[in-house]
């Protein structure tokens, strides 16, 4: 999925900037730094973070069968 205005995970509803989500990993790059995270849902994010803010970049589906973390 592409990023979009939206502020909140297409498939659970939970906003994209609350808790829980995990961070994978973080990556530095030459404006700023790229996160890998999984929404509470089991969505995996791109997230870049930049003179201009945070983003999710890209976004997928949960896995089939995967356990929500409970909020």
């Amino acid at each position: 999925m592409n990023s979009t205005d939206a502020t909140a995970c297409p498939h659970c509803g939970w906003p994209d900037g609350g808790e829980p989500f995990q961070v994978l990993s973080r990556h530095t790059t030459a404006t700023g730094r790229t996160e890998w995270t999984r929404c509470g849902c089991g969505s995996l994010q791109v997230r870049v973070v930049d003179g201009a803010g945070t983003r999710i970049v890209t976004r997928s589906r949960p896995a089939a069968g995967a356990g929500a973390v409970s909020r």
